[in-house]
């Protein structure tokens, strides 16, 4: 008797482990914390997330069911919805013209590139590297050139104007392969593969112009594989070097918060973690974990708030992950994660995308009596050049404080410009008058003119009086003759 209880308990104990719990969430989003909202209409993983104008596009994926290892329903698909975060709603567009799943996606002036990924059922089927390109402003799909290596558990960034396609599993396995496409041209170069190579959705993000990417793990590769190694790629120079590795192995995505509302960091998600890596530091800490412990899940951000969309649970009806005997189910869920001290912009965001301010202490708005007047001023940040313009003629440039000489008289405007470090241009305007003395020719002949007519006053009133003293005499003499 006493066995058979020990046996109902330890059974009953395993079912309950194989339940996947969701919890619930206030209204209310309050920081490092997660929020249920709208579900995905069509529930799956290996999906791609990608950002146009705030809203999400939630492209492609895998929504098969499994049953004690045993397919039930559903595949790949092409599915389109879009996510609109504002209005917490869904709407379904056209579909991905070649149904796939862990292909690369990113943005490229508001079109949406999928690249490569696995276009058949199970992960042994050959990869793909169809590149299918969406525009959301038409609803519309176009074909560019193919990936030159066909690819799938792989990601995409884009960088000055190119996207790049690292890693993944090829047809012979894990590569460590970094293929780079020019939208422009549409062509496609190679550049120095990722040093240690792995093969499972290893997450990469773009921070300061260099790509991250955060080891996955691997099925195929012989070679013992570092998950928490952090990788990083520099394009201009074509070398990789290393950061701090992440507390935790990593297979999933990695999403970057922009500064804008939230401290810049990169957050790495992977199997219900939230790693939080600061680059600037090199260092890493922990966030609150997903609520929904899924796989193979998407992610995105809109105004520096996570989104963790769809993905597959396994659950293990035995209670051993080496078990053949597995249930799988595709995952709707939509999470929403609000960042530790979200509402307070980062500095460096604020030094990135603010003007220059300046502030003109010379000259003032007052009146001048020199024709030379001392351009005086500070900037709030360090900039690379700096330039004025007098009544808005052309713009000359200075390397500090400096002097305006010979300024005609009446009212003047000055505006002064700066360029930071980050190619923003303040500018500041100060109004002032000039009223110097008169000089020159014409100056001269007022001055002759006063002179000759103080001259001829004083001459004037010389003659007057000797005129005066002439007539006094002379009628003295009068008189006496007279007498």
């Amino acid at each position: 008797m006493g066995k058979v209880l020990v046996l109902v308990l330890v059974v009953l104990l395993l079912s309950l482990s194989a339940v996947v719990i969701q919890p619930t969430f206030s209204s209310i989003s309050t920081p490092d914390s997660w929020k249920a909202k709208a579900p995905m209409p069509t529930a799956r993983g290996g999906l791609g997330l990608a950002v146009v104008n705030g809203k999400i596009f939630a492209i492609g994926g895998d929504a098969e069911k499994v049953s004690r290892g045993q397919h039930v329903s559903g595949g790949i698909v092409g599915t389109n919805e879009e996510y609109d975060p504002v209005t917490d709603t869904w709407t379904t567009k056209s579909p991905m013209p070649t149904p796939r799943t862990f292909f690369a996606i990113t943005v490229y002036q508001n079109k949406i590139f999928c690249i490569g990924g696995s276009a058949n059922n199970g992960r042994d089927n050959p990869p793909t590297g169809v590149n299918e390109v969406y525009n959301p402003a038409t609803d519309s799909w176009e074909t560019k050139a193919a990936m030159p290596t066909p690819r799938d558990a792989l990601q995409a960034n884009v960088l000055n104007g190119k996207i790049y396609c690292i890693g993944g599993t090829a047809i012979n396995g894990a590569t460590g392969v970094n293929e780079v496409y020019d939208p422009t041209s549409d062509t496609w170069t190679t550049k120095s593969p990722m040093p240690t190579v792995t093969d499972i959705y290893s997450p990469s993000a773009v921070f300061d112009d260099k790509i991250f990417i955060f080891c996955g793990f691997s099925y195929y590769t012989n070679e013992p594989v570092n998950f928490q190694k952090t990788q990083i790629y520099d394009p201009v120079t074509d070398n990789w070097s290393s950061g701090a590795p992440s507390p935790n192995g990593v297979y999933g995505q990695a999403v970057v918060a922009t500064g804008q509302m939230a401290t810049e960091r990169i957050y790495v998600l992977s199997n219900g973690g939230n790693q939080i890596y600061d680059p600037e530091n090199n260092t890493w800490t922990l966030g609150a974990n997903i609520p929904t412990n899924g796989q193979d899940f998407g992610a995105a951000v809109v105004n520096d708030k996570l989104y963790v969309i769809g993905g597959r649970i396994w659950t293990y009806p035995l209670g051993s992950i080496l078990d053949t005997i597995f249930d799988l189910a595709p995952s709707a869920a939509n999470d929403e994660y609000t960042p530790a001290g979200y509402g307070t912009p980062d500095p460096t965001y604020l030094l990135e995308h603010t003007l220059p301010k300046i502030s003109i202490e010379s000259p003032l708005n007052q009146t001048y009596k020199n024709s030379s007047v001392p351009i005086v001023f500070t900037v709030d940040k360090n900039i690379t050049s700096a330039s004025y313009s007098l009544d808005s003629q052309q713009n000359i440039t200075i390397v500090g404080n400096t002097t305006i000489a010979n300024i005609p008289n009446g009212f003047h405007n000055l505006t002064i410009f700066a360029n930071d470090t980050y190619g923003n241009v303040g500018s500041e305007t100060a109004n002032f008058t000039v009223e110097k003395p008169q000089t020159g020719i014409f100056g001269s002949i007022i001055i002759i003119a006063v002179i000759a007519v103080s001259v001829a006053i004083v001459c004037l009133i010389v003659g007057l009086l000797a005129y005066r003293r002439h007539r006094k005499t002379a009628n003295l003499r009068y008189r006496g003759t007279a007498l």
